[in-house]
């Protein structure tokens, strides 16, 4: 099959992933463990199976000045990412958190033309505005299936920091991932990672009465460490070395249908009419976004 392909069906299969483990985590916190403490969990972990996968993985040295970026993109796409997710996603609902994710592809959009200097042409920008607006109205709107929980809206917040961190990781890390294996890449990665959040989360971890969890609280547990972190990362490295970072950032917007679908069957959620109208407007900003421009002689392709 080829490798194009191939990157393709593991940017869809980290959308499904993600999707699921919306609910997934809301199910283990904050009742289990507050979002920081599972934050320390699911990296520590997950730098623990990197640097195992790592010895079977070809040998690679990093370069000393390529420390300083896996740092920065470390915090920007392990720890300002993580933490502002799962502390939004504790206080907003599972599909008005994947629903502000999809604003992610318009924000990769927006850095790409900033850092990247990529050129922007009217439809694009038309898109932008037409997907904030969407995110807008999800972030002011979006909760009031949830009219008793009054962090509803700093919930939605927060997930959009989140979004706009992983947008902006996908920008830092695609000269990183081109250079280095994936594996090797990702274990230094979160290596950072743990580095960063363990003073934000320890004290959270602490507080954990372990002896009050059940086999399927431990079972969520080992998703999101095992399939939502290590899996999905992976799955994204091996991407963004096949397609371009704006391509990868498109599947984004799948992870609401697999949310809704898995929340609204797991009876954890439900729609309203705001999530109908903010996904048909980021769902609109995105297909402008997305859309290719017009071929010209001098067009060159711009995924590998």
């Amino acid at each position: 099959m080829n490798l194009r392909y191939i990157a393709l069906l593991a940017a869809l299969m980290t959308s499904v992933i993600y999707g699921i483990s919306f609910t997934v985590s809301k199910e283990v916190m904050p009742e289990y463990i507050k979002p920081f403490g599972f934050i320390v969990i699911r990296v520590v972990l997950a730098t623990v199976l990197f640097w195992i996968a790592g010895i079977f993985a070809p040998k690679q040295k990093i370069e000393r000045k390529d420390f300083i970026k896996i740092a920065t993109v470390s915090f920007f796409g392990i720890a300002l990412n993580m933490l502002a997710f799962f502390k939004g996603l504790s206080y907003t609902s599972p599909i008005s958190g994947s629903v502000i994710m999809i604003i992610s592809p318009i924000l990769v959009l927006i850095m790409s033309a900033v850092i990247l200097k990529e050129r922007l042409i009217k439809r694009r920008i038309l898109g932008i505005f037409v997907g904030l607006g969407g995110a807008l109205l999800l972030v002011l709107y979006g909760n009031s299936n949830d009219t008793d929980n009054p962090d509803a809206l700093l919930g939605n917040f927060l997930v959009f920091v989140n979004a706009a961190s992983y947008s902006y990781y996908f920008i830092l890390a695609k000269p990183l991932i081109t250079k280095y294996n994936p594996v090797n890449f990702a274990k230094w990665l979160y290596l950072f990672g743990s580095i960063l959040v363990i003073p934000f989360g320890f004290m959270e971890l602490t507080e954990v009465d372990w002896s009050l969890m059940q086999q399927e609280t431990l079972l969520n547990i080992g998703f999101v460490v095992l399939f939502t972190t290590f899996c999905t990362y992976l799955f994204n490295l091996f991407a963004l070395t096949k397609l371009k970072a704006t391509t990868v950032s498109v599947f984004v917007y799948m992870q609401p249908i697999f949310a809704s679908i898995y929340a609204i069957s797991q009876g954890k959620d439900s729609l309203n009419t705001a999530h109908i109208f903010a996904t048909l407007l980021i769902f609109g900003g995105v297909i402008l976004v997305s859309l290719p421009p017009k071929k010209t002689t001098n067009t060159i392709s711009t995924d590998k």
